[in-house]
């Protein structure tokens, strides 16, 4: 699996607060993104080990996300909003539509997260990975998921996310953990490898929190994480 074409580009534009510079990137690299993904479609999944796949399947979403904004930039959102009221078809064929395939099946980005990534390595860091193009998601990395690094890479992925107070913040004078809307779309996840959602944000938020505080979700933004030139 070549990694070194999709990892290029990630260096090229992707900054380390992981926004994307999607309109450099149309205007420059668009094609050899698709031509990648294209690439992808060959290789026989049934080969792959385990950190194989798994780095397969994490690179191929965020690409994928990225192709999809490419074909359809410039947008404010893969939410977007028709006379102020959300375009739910718009939402929904984003992430249901079957957009790649290999000889074993055709895939929507939906189907991979959940029948591919979640169903089959039950790991919850994969949230942390996982890079819809939107400000409320992890921040994308400016490299690929590699075989050998992968499980690596998803530690830091779950503690810089859960470090960074967009996205979880603890406020003292209230007893209050305000977390992203991820930790309650998929707290069976996290209550798979932890007691509870508190606990399972404990192991790698960098301050203690007491077993009283309250949880509660912030609202997820759904605008565009891309990066002005």
């Amino acid at each position: 699996m070549n990694l070194t074409t999709w990892h290029n580009l990630l260096q090229e534009y992707v900054n380390d607060s992981g926004q994307v510079d999607y309109q450099r990137w149309q205007v420059e690299n668009a094609a050899t993104l698709f031509q990648w993904l294209t690439q992808l479609s060959t290789i026989d999944l049934t080969t792959l080990e385990s950190e194989e796949l798994l780095a397969f399947w994490l690179n191929l979403y965020n690409a994928l996300t990225i192709a999809e904004v490419l074909k359809a930039y410039p947008i404010d959102s893969i939410f977007p909003k028709v006379w102020g009221i959300p375009n739910l078809f718009s939402f929904w064929a984003f992430f249901q539509r079957q957009i790649w395939s290999n000889p074993l099946d055709n895939y929507s980005l939906n189907q991979i997260e959940h029948s591919q990534l979640r169903k089959k390595f039950d790991d919850p860091r994969i949230h942390f990975a996982l890079v819809c193009a939107s400000v409320g998601c992890p921040w994308l990395r400016r490299e690929a998921y590699t075989p050998e690094k992968v499980e690596m890479q998803l530690s830091e992925d779950a503690h810089r996310f859960i470090n960074n107070p967009v996205k979880v913040r603890y406020l003292s004078t209230e007893n209050c953990l305000y977390l992203s809307m991820i930790f309650r779309w998929y707290r069976r996840d996290f209550e798979k490898v932890a007691p509870s959602v508190r606990e399972y944000v404990q192991t790698y938020l960098d301050i203690p929190l007491s077993e009283s505080v309250t949880i509660r979700y912030l609202d997820y933004d759904w605008s565009l994480n891309q990066r002005i030139s």
